[in-house]
């Protein structure tokens, strides 16, 4: 078991220092600050583009604060609503699988240097393992840090497979909207896309509004299945 840990770190700092040397040779932190540039900076690396637009989904996920709606966006924009979509989701995945793992590896003091303590806090209650029903809605309120989420759920009792269906279909709707706007915005489609803007914002607006109430039901729900409230990193 000591050995197998052992491995499993020094592929995982592999794998880092790898995607830290191809994030700065490459410019690729152009991706989050700039959508123009990161467009034409992209398309300037066909025919290896799709693969470095995934690595690029994977790395917005592992650094958790990086948000991921430019490159969700920028995905739709070069692909189109279909193939943006699938390319998106398999970054997600593997970055989604890939900070699940280092949770799990190195535990709660790597979490704590990523997770903001409040928000490891507020949400430690998703570490039961009988939060998967729980853990999945999570993923599917707009505005939620799922990223930070992944971390959270690797410190858990939920088994590898289980975390990665519920990941992935959970972020899937908004993987789509992405997609779709970056795709509508490219082929000039004004009208369509503020038809989908305006049905985002609605949806947008009910959860900022219910949120906290949908999660004090979810964390009541937890606690009441755990017989009190639980502790991170329990």
């Amino acid at each position: 078991m000591k050995r197998h840990y052992i491995l499993s770190a020094l592929a995982l700092v592999a794998f880092f220092s790898i995607g830290a040397y191809l994030f700065f040779h490459y410019d690729l932190h152009v991706f989050f600050s700039d959508r123009e540039r990161a467009v034409e900076r992209l398309t300037s690396y066909d025919p290896y583009d799709e693969i470095i637009f995934i690595a690029l989904q994977i790395l917005q996920v592992i650094f958790a604060p990086i948000p991921g709606e430019a490159s969700g966006f920028i995905g739709g924009y070069l692909y189109g609503p279909y193939l943006g979509t699938v390319y998106s989701t398999i970054g997600l995945t593997i970055g989604s699988w890939l900070a699940f793992l280092l949770a799990h590896v190195f535990g709660l003091p790597l979490v704590e240097r990523i997770v903001k303590p409040e928000t490891l806090r507020r949400y430690d209650y998703v570490l039961e393992h009988k939060g998967v029903f729980i853990a999945f809605f999570l993923f599917l309120i707009p505005g939620f840090p799922k990223d930070y989420l992944c971390y959270i759920l690797g410190l858990s009792h939920m088994r590898a497979p289980t975390f990665l269906v519920i990941s992935t279909v959970g972020r899937l709707f908004g993987t789509i909207m992405l997609s779709t706007f970056g795709s509508f915005a490219r082929n000039n489609q004004f009208w369509p896309l503020a038809g989908l803007l305006a049905f985002t914002g609605l949806i947008l607006l009910v959860a900022y509004v219910y949120r906290e109430k949908w999660l004090e039901k979810i964390r009541e729900r937890a606690t009441k299945y755990d017989g009190g409230p639980p502790v991170a990193g329990a």
